[in-house]
């Protein structure tokens, strides 16, 4: 078992999803605070996340705004550009306010390395790198190309590698890239996945309504964006609605992004709209609500390198739910899943479309599957399973270090 916390203090950065919204760093964060360490995040507003500063869990969060989610290069320049800016400036204040001994940053984008070298270097601040996306993996996925702004993703996630003291991976292909690619030390890089919470994940009853007079549900919950496969997932639908005759079965998908809206004219173009609730961006019991309903749930990412060497979170949800699962047929996602998912070719919509209908008729087999999602989490991959992991990265981080002895005051604040 990993040490407390004694007194240590950690600053989060985050640049893509507010806090406590960001499930993986509020488990994170939450595990440090409750081993004795002083917890501070620096992260953008967002729906349900409003507030510029606010303590939940003895947590402190310090929000700023983002000019827009981006799209294109100019729109990836101005929100990155502003959220550097805040965050070297929220910085100061929480160093002011709380102090911090270690900053950890969750990527994307590769850049707060930016920032924590800057503490890193004139006030001698640790720096823990938690990997979250292959950036240049991913903008190969968005842009299809490798061209000079993907030598700077390889460039720029060279540098936070370098700088970081610790890195923490998602699984073991991102850790074998930190290896390779970021030259770190073997005995400075943890695997720590993303495993759910089930006191999180409650297990609810189904809202019938949900399923719009039909008598199946599928479930998606996560981002819709170009590399999720939703265009091949509604491309599915519709190969099952007109070319198999099944219209008892609704799609019900939760989530927000950049492409939401082009996403729901698709379906309209399609002819499947009427065949497909998009919620948008909901809270934890409206999502709850949509996958305990579903009969199976589907994750339609699309098969290349980034997303074949990146664990989904969904994945783990699905199987914490007890739902199973047809997804298209990628390394980590297999490993993830196991035998609750059944695999369908690369990017072929309508294996997808049959491996759905096959599914949804074979209640059996759901149940036999969900089962076994169940199991695998509860016995493996719960966050009851990764938090000493974390936890063991913290000592390495702090190995050699005094302890400054920090305890937050009734507004949050640090007295040292």
């Amino acid at each position: 078992m990993a040490s407390a916390g004694n007194g240590r203090r950690v600053l989060f950065i985050v640049e893509n999803l507010p806090s406590p919204f960001d499930r993986r760093i509020w488990q994170e964060a939450t595990t440090l605070q409750q081993a004795g360490y002083l917890v501070s995040i620096i992260c953008p507003t967002g729906p349900g996340c409003e507030k510029r500063f606010e303590v939940i869990d003895d947590i402190a969060i310090y929000r700023h705004p983002l000019p827009l989610e981006a799209e294109g290069a100019l729109g990836y320049a101005l929100e990155y550009g502003s959220a550097l800016f805040w965050e070297f400036r929220l910085a100061w204040r929480v160093w002011r306010e709380r102090g911090f001994d270690a900053i950890h940053a969750a990527n994307p984008p590769d850049l707060i390395f930016l920032v924590a070298g800057f503490f890193k270097l004139f006030m001698r601040k640790k720096f823990l790198f938690d990997h979250h996306d292959i950036n240049p993996e991913l903008y190969e996925a968005k842009f299809n190309r490798r061209d000079l702004f993907w030598k700077l993703m390889l460039f720029l996630e060279r540098c936070s590698f370098a700088a970081a003291d610790v890195s923490i991976a998602t699984n073991e292909s991102y850790r074998r890239i930190a290896l390779e690619r970021g030259r770190m030390r073997d005995d400075r890089v943890f695997v720590v996945r993303s495993g759910p919470k089930l006191e999180r994940l409650k297990q609810v009853p189904p809202v019938p309504a949900l399923r719009c007079g039909r008598r199946f549900l599928v479930g998606y919950v996560g981002v819709m964006g170009r590399q999720e496969g939703i265009d091949l997932l509604l491309e599915a639908v519709a190969h099952l609605v007109h070319r198999l005759g099944r219209t008892d079965v609704h799609f019900g998908l939760v989530g927000g992004g950049t492409s939401l809206e082009a996403m729901r004219q698709l379906a309209v173009d399609l002819g499947v709209a009427e065949y497909v609730t998009f919620t948008g961006r909901v809270d934890d019991a409206r999502m709850l609500e949509m996958l305990n309903t579903a009969d199976v749930c589907v994750n339609p990412d699309v098969a290349n390198e980034m997303n074949d060497k990146s664990t989904m979170n969904k994945i783990m949800e699905y199987m914490a739910l007890g739902k199973p699962i047809v997804q298209f047929d990628l390394a980590e996602g297999r490993f993830s899943a196991q035998d609750a998912s059944l695999h369908a070719r690369p990017n072929d919509v309508v294996d997808l479309a049959e491996k759905i209908v096959a599914l949804l008729d074979d209640p059996e087999r759901r149940r036999a599957m969900g089962e076994f999602g169940r199991q695998r989490v509860t016995s493996e991959l719960e966050w009851r399973y990764e938090a000493p992991k974390l936890l063991a990265a913290y000592d390495t981080l702090f190995e050699g270090r005094a302890p400054v002895t920090a305890r937050a005051d009734g507004r949050g604040r640090a007295t040292r």
